[in-house]
């Protein structure tokens, strides 16, 4: 296979040379394996601990993408063969200590067929799937440790709680935060949003303060702020961006007044794939005086995150989107933010005592974890971050970059089509639209040839409709996902515009 060339230095970001990358078949690499350790109590469990997150942040590889109908180039066939599956390289190259080939054997529906075709996942964006670790771990609590937890005397109760507080200290180290009573579960990034707003942002609001959020956001970091400045009369101020889907960052400075009392950003565009400057937008809040939100939903499974190196004073971010269960993410905060915020809801769990003349609570995380969880998913959220860091983000970065390169130089020479979001630093997107093919007829006959991604305005609208669009085709990529998997997407599109004989 021939590679296109990229236009950055291979050595900078750690990448093969172009003489490594034509020697992948001949390549190989041990497979990781990890043993259990046992729980505190002494039984087999599947709750070790993972290593620790890096010290700071890492910047993702800005792929840099020619805009349709300049440097044209050979036809794409010419320039990229498409091979039979077992001629494709990618899969001897390994992630960590793990070779592509080993991982994709982890995820069972990736071996699912659709219409009689091999199933190509490139919907990752709206969900990841999951690997046989994370629904063997769910099976294991369900079979052996499945209770409530927290408030029993028995020996269930004790495995479900060492197995749900396990899970939490996990996430306060794959994100790199303080301490595991700064982590609180939620339903996912939206539920986390919503608490923040309601909990933390609205009862110091009043008439005439101001929200800043930017032109990239997801309509869950867009209608909350809606719906408390409704209810205080506060407003909303909102960063542009330029064309290519880059936040505008002195326009974002400028808002920045004595009325401002919050900030909520994305640290990934779920429909451009743009990679905000997040350090960068909270040191300008906090230069302000201002506490600010990030939205970690579509970065925290394709760029290595360090909540403190951040600074954010609250980071959400959902299971679904890394590997683990649906249903079930994590609310991060400064302990100031936390103990300043009210309840988010009532019951029990997040009670310290109650009469009926008042009720005194526990301090957060419990605060804001009333009623009966998702034991379960907490857990399997757990497991999916022990697989993500066995085998390192920074190197799960490294090879999504590689493939997001591929991707657009590969799409950019598809007659007809128009790459949507040309940020030179973008994770996992590669939305497009394509002349004379409406969105829908798109999907649809890639779904026929088994290729799964998302066609809509993916919860994006007012960034979309800045550029024109009422939507886009959303291919977006993981680290289980293969150049020939997006060489066979490019081949499905020539034939769809005729091009392909």
């Amino acid at each position: 296979m021939t590679i296109p060339k990229t236009p950055f230095d291979p050595a900078v970001y750690g990448l093969p040379s172009e003489g490594e990358i034509a020697s992948w078949a001949s390549l190989w690499f041990p497979e990781f394996s990890g043993e259990a350790e046992a729980s505190s109590l002494g039984r087999r469990s599947f709750s070790g601990d993972a290593p620790a997150r890096p010290p700071g942040p890492v910047s993702a590889v800005s792929p840099r993408v020619v805009p349709l109908g300049q440097e044209k180039g050979p036809p794409l066939e010419q320039e990229i063969p498409f091979p039979p599956p077992s001629a494709d390289p990618s899969l001897s190259r390994a992630i960590g200590n793990k070779s592509l080939a080993a991982i994709r054997a982890d995820f069972p529906i990736l071996a699912e067929k659709v219409n009689g075709h091999d199933l190509i996942w490139l919907d990752n964006a709206a969900t990841t799937q999951r690997p046989r670790a994370v629904i063997d771990r769910l099976t294991y609590f369900y079979e052996h440790e499945n209770s409530n937890v927290h408030r029993g005397a028995h020996e269930l109760a004790a495995r479900a709680t060492d197995a749900l507080e396990a899970a939490r200290k996990k996430i306060a180290r794959f994100i790199g935060a303080r301490s595991p009573e700064n982590i609180v579960f939620v339903r996912g990034a939206t539920e986390g949003i919503n608490l923040a707003a309601q909990a933390y942002v609205k009862p110091f609001l009043k008439p005439g303060d101001e929200i800043i959020l930017t032109m990239l956001e997801h309509h869950a970091n867009i209608v909350p702020w809606q719906l408390i400045a409704e209810e205080t009369r506060a407003c909303i101020r909102v960063a542009p961006i330029d064309q290519s889907g880059q936040i505008i960052l002195s326009e974002y400075e400028r808002l920045f007044n004595r009325r401002t009392r919050f900030a909520a950003v994305t640290q990934v565009s779920n429909a451009l794939g743009t990679v905000t400057p997040a350090a960068e937008l909270v040191q300008i809040a906090h230069s302000q005086g201002v506490r600010i939100l990030i939205d970690g939903a579509q970065a925290v499974s394709h760029l290595p995150v360090n909540v403190a190196a951040l600074d954010g004073d609250f980071y959400v971010f959902s299971g679904h989107k890394i590997f683990g269960p649906t249903g079930i993410g994590v609310l991060y905060g400064k302990d100031e933010v936390l103990e300043a915020a009210r309840p988010y809801q009532g019951g029990g769990n997040m009670i310290a005592d109650v009469t009926f003349e008042r009720t005194l609570y526990q301090r957060h995380p419990a605060k804001f974890e009333a009623g009966t969880g998702n034991i379960a998913d907490a857990v399997g959220l757990g497991a999916a971050l022990d697989y993500v860091d066995a085998l390192g983000m920074e190197n799960i970065a490294r090879w999504e970059q590689e493939l997001v390169e591929y991707g657009m130089k590969a799409l950019a020479r598809v007659p007809g089509l128009r790459l949507v979001g040309t940020a030179p630093h973008k994770a996992s997107v590669l939305s497009f639209v394509l002349d004379r093919h409406s969105n829908e007829e798109v999907g649809t006959f890639l779904n026929a040839k088994g290729i799964a991604l998302r066609v809509g305005h993916h919860c994006a609208q007012p960034v979309l409709r800045f550029l024109g669009l009422e939507g886009t085709v959303r291919p977006s990529v993981a680290f289980y996902n293969t150049f020939e998997e997006l060489d066979k997407l490019v081949q499905a599109l020539y034939e769809l515009t005729g091009q392909r004989e």
